[in-house]
Parts: structure tokens; sequence; C-alpha cells
């Protein structure tokens, strides 16, 4: 009996691979930045176990880099879950751009939200093909997904090894891993602006709010900018301007 003629649909098995290999690259490099957060958490005041459950739950980075900023500061609960719902609005967006693209139905549409990060969009939006999308999808979410969660917990187990942070300055790695993960967006001149701006208003507002308010009415600087940018641009598209 003949073998039955392969689906013009599904791409070469060596494009397959490549799309495979570049996402586990992807998810590898990503995956070991968890150790830092697992020691910046811990110093932040987190314990192991609920150090572990903010990868395992909320798995976005910068959204928990951010919450753990705020317990550093001493700010509240709720004002570090506000910040880190803001920055988490981004996946939002990105998961109303895969979903008619990767076309996920059932059990898995649930599955697929929960690795809708920056790296695996970043790696499935541009494949000229569903198959080809997906693949990169699913390879990076899976391989960051399982490789920040067990280098969260290393992170954390060497932070709390290590004793007091503070004895080696890690009470201020909230703040630089925070800016290592803002750095890349600062190329464009518009984004330079928008931040000094974002900025010089957080800390106006230090001396009177509480700990992680200044980082809200920071992002809150950063959405009036795109709002009115935005409008800006329109208004130039009109026909006759």
């Amino acid at each position: 009996m003949p073998d039955p003629a392969p689906d013009p649909s599904d791409p070469p098995p060596a494009e397959r691979r490549a799309v495979v290999r570049d996402s586990l690259g992807v998810g590898i490099a990503t995956g070991l930045y968890g150790v830092s957060f697992g020691a910046v958490s811990v110093a932040a005041g987190l314990s192991v176990l609920q150090t572990c459950a903010l990868s395992l739950v909320m798995f976005t980075g910068a959204s928990q880099f951010a919450f753990v900023g705020v317990a550093a500061a001493g700010g509240a609960p709720l004002s570090g879950a506000l910040t880190a719902l803001m920055l988490g609005t981004r996946n939002t967006l990105y998961g109303l751009r895969l979903a008619p693209m990767l076309g996920f139905r059932g059990w898995r549409r649930p599955v697929a939200a929960h690795l809708v990060i920056d790296e695996s969009t970043a790696m499935s939006v541009l494949r000229p093909t569903r198959e080809l999308a997906r693949t990169g999808f699913v390879a990076t979410g899976l391989s960051v997904f399982a490789l920040w969660n067990l280098f969260t917990l290393a992170g954390a187990l060497a932070g709390n090894l290590i004793g007091d942070p503070r004895t080696y300055g890690l009470d201020a790695a909230v703040g630089g891993a925070f800016l290592a993960l803002l750095w890349p967006r600062l190329g464009d001149r518009r984004n330079r602006v928008v931040a000094v701006c974002a900025a010089a208003v957080a800390l106006g507002v230090v001396p009177v709010s509480a700990a992680g308010v200044p980082v809200l009415v920071a992002g809150g600087v950063a959405v009036l900018a795109g709002i009115l940018t935005r409008s800006a641009t329109d208004r130039t598209e009109l026909p006759g301007r």
C-alpha cells in the first residue's frame, strides 16, 4: 500500500527543526535569567515558596520584578499587584494578535494563554504558516516556562543560603534587574523622552505617596504619552492635513 501523500500545508521537517532550534535557544537564554528573579525575590522578603508560586502563576518577568520591587520598598501587596497588572496588560494585546493566528481550540486555548509572553510572541508572529507559528510559540513558551521556574527555585535557594542580602548589596538588585529589562527599549528617541518624563513624575510623587504608587503614576505617564502620540499620528493622516 503506497504511503499517503504529504499534506502541502505541513512545513518541511528541516524548516520545523530550525524553528525549534531557535526557539530553544531563546528559551534557554530567558530561562537562565530566572536565577536573578529568584535571588531578587528572596532579597525583597518573599519566601522560597512564594517566589516559586509567582513564577508558576504569574509567569511574566517584568510583572514579577515589579511586584517584588514594590514589596522590597515596603509597599502594600495591592500596590504591587496593580503595578504587575499594568505591566502585564501587554500580554493581553499579544493574545488578541496570536489567537486567530495560532487557532488553538478547547483545552489548548487556556494552556496556550498562560504561555503568552514577549519571547513566545516574537518567535511566532513572523512565521509564514500556522504550523510554524505554532511550533515557534509552543517550543519557546514551554522551554521558557520550564527553565524559568527551575532557575527561579535555584536562585531563591541560593539567596536564602547567603544570609542577609543587604550584606552583599542585593537589596539594590530589584532596581538593577528592572532597569536591565527596560534598557533594550530605550533605543528609540521617543521612548527615551517618555522614560525621562515618567521617572521625573515618579520622583516627584515619592515624598507624598506610599511605596508602589510612584510606579503606577509613571505607568500612567507612559499610557498618556501613547494616547497623545497616537492621536497626533491619526490627525496627520487625515485627508487635507
